[in-house]
């Protein structure tokens, strides 16, 4: 999209500042938004994305600085007067009722009434238009609850358009997108790009940046780091403003010995794909990628293997020695730690402090006599996990809530870290994040192999899955359809398994 000479923005943001305490989310930035344009905005964890759109929704006010909508000043007290004049937030935790049909959620709040009663035959008719204008092909009296997500999402979106919005502000919109449902997606930003509706739209995914954006906005501390015009985009010019540094070594992958298996797995049978027997093999220091496409079972391997899920039959050996996993309690016993894919959710208390948090796991293991919390150990291993891992948090009272993403995955990490496992587990471990912290990640993933740690992880990015492994195992529907060696791997090689195609069949079609 080109921009006449004289083109007027719809939105403006001069000077805007935000404190809070201890912290400098914001400082005199400023932001331009044209009618129907795709503003993509980028930045590492805790570089301001987050509470800037928040100040736009108005969920938030600026401690300084001035909103234009229009060249008209504005000045919001609540997300009503955001609404008003339509500006729409899309959360990345989706804010619908799944206990509502579709068409409530569309006008939830805004409910039409016929003789002081909700009027549900108009919603639904109303609610429609909507719908198909957006491509949902759902009936608005269909349960929420009943959608995927990505249907959902796309509800979120004919609930904005309904207040007339003319601005939508999408926040990681295919974090839990399957690839036809962001193909959807996109289809669906496109649309309303020809429409005349202005989209801001946040991911760390710098790839479907490159492919949406028609200009990029950088976010550094809390300040701008610089704009890309849509022909200046390119991936390391992302990441040079977000970081301020080139990341010419971003797999900082050394040699070090690989030792004795770990982890070994035999006819292990899974609760949903109890038809297909399972082997694999992790060894000490040993980085072993589980890859393949959305639904392929790598979860519930995990899961499994966790004791969450309890195994349908087969044997699991650590270090040699069976052991029968009914109970995470008893993974953890044996030397396994997992760090589940949605971190919010499973892997963290976000209401409690960074220090309840890394000494959860421990509190059995670091007790007084009588059951008592020995105080002592903890303040060592709190301090010793942040520094470590450099946890960036004011102090370990901090609330996890409050932190970035990339430093509450941190946080997930170090929990683990303080019960010195044999055997580390990660669903999706830089799922989320911004690049500078998925680079810490991976630093300290090396950090852990070189100490004689094996780690089995899942990664839905080809660049992790190929820059980290050792050795990728490929499952399809259920069923690991192949293995490679690092001398093997390539995104081809392992789309090939993903769909289902064997190694021998690859190398005749070669």
């Amino acid at each position: 999209m080109s921009l006449p000479a004289d083109a007027q923005p719809l939105l403006e943001v001069r000077n805007v500042s935000k404190r809070f305490p201890g912290v400098r989310a914001l400082h005199e930035v400023n932001l331009r938004l044209f009618p129907g344009e795709v503003l993509a905005v980028i930045g590492e964890n805790g570089a301001g994305k987050s509470t800037l759109m928040k100040i736009l929704a108005g969920i938030q006010r600026p401690d300084s600085g001035d909103l234009l909508f229009s060249g008209k000043p504005l000045e919001f007290h609540s997300v009503r007067d955001a609404m008003r004049v339509g500006i729409s937030l899309i959360h990345q935790e989706l804010n619908l009722s799944d206990n509502l049909d579709v068409g409530a959620n569309v006008f939830l709040g805004r409910e039409p009434r016929r003789f002081g009663l909700v009027d549900h035959r108009r919603i639904h008719r109303e609610a429609q238009p909507f719908l198909d204008r957006i491509g949902l092909k759902v009936s608005s009296r269909e349960l929420v609850s009943t959608l995927s997500i990505g249907h959902q999402q796309m509800v979120e979106i004919a609930k904005a358009l309904s207040i007339q919005s003319r601005i939508l502000i999408m926040d990681e919109p295919t974090s839990s997108l399957s690839q036809h449902e962001t193909e959807n997606l996109f289809r669906v930003i496109h649309d309303l790009r020809r429409q005349g509706v202005a989209i801001v739209y946040i991911s760390h995914r710098l790839s479907e940046v490159k492919e949406l954006a028609d200009r990029v906005m950088v976010l550094r501390d809390g300040q701008n780091a610089g704009e890309l015009k849509r022909e200046e985009v390119n991936h390391d010019r992302m990441v040079r403003l977000m970081v301020g540094r080139d990341l010419s070594q971003f797999y900082e992958r050394r040699p070090h010995a690989i030792g004795e298996p770990v982890l070994e797995v035999a006819e292990l049978r899974t609760p949903l794909h109890p038809r297909h027997p399972l082997y694999l093999t992790v060894r000490a220091g040993e980085f072993v990628g589980l890859a393949g496409l959305v639904g392929a079972g790598r979860t519930e391997m995990l899961r499994s293997l966790f004791g969450i899920d309890r195994k349908v039959s087969g044997q699991i050996r650590v270090v040699g020695q069976e052991v029968n996993l009914r109970s995470p309690r008893e993974a953890i016993a044996a030397g396994l730690a997992l760090v589940p894919e949605d971190r919010k959710q499973q892997g963290i208390i976000v209401e409690m402090a960074v220090r309840q948090n890394l000494s959860l796991p421990g509190l059995k293991r670091h007790q007084k006599p009588g059951g008592f919390l020995n105080r002592l150990v903890e303040k060592d291993l709190v301090k010793e996990m942040i520094a470590k891992l450099n946890i960036r948090t004011p102090s370990g009272e901090q609330i996890v809530q409050f932190l970035s993403g990339g430093n509450q995955q941190k946080v997930v990490l170090g929990k683990w870290l303080a019960l010195a496992p044999r055997l580390l587990l990660l669903d999706e471990p830089t799922r989320g994040i911004d690049v500078g912290a998925k680079q810490e990640i991976y630093r300290l993933m090396e950090q852990l192999a070189e100490t004689g740690v094996g780690i089995l992880f899942v990664s839905s990015e080809m660049t992790e899955i190929l820059g980290m492994s050792d050795r990728v195992l490929v499952m399809h529907e259920g069923r690991i359809s192949g293995e490679l060696s690092r001398a093997e791997l390539s995104e081809e090689a392992i789309m090939h398994l993903a769909t289902g195609r064997t190694k021998s069949e690859r190398t005749l079609s070669a």
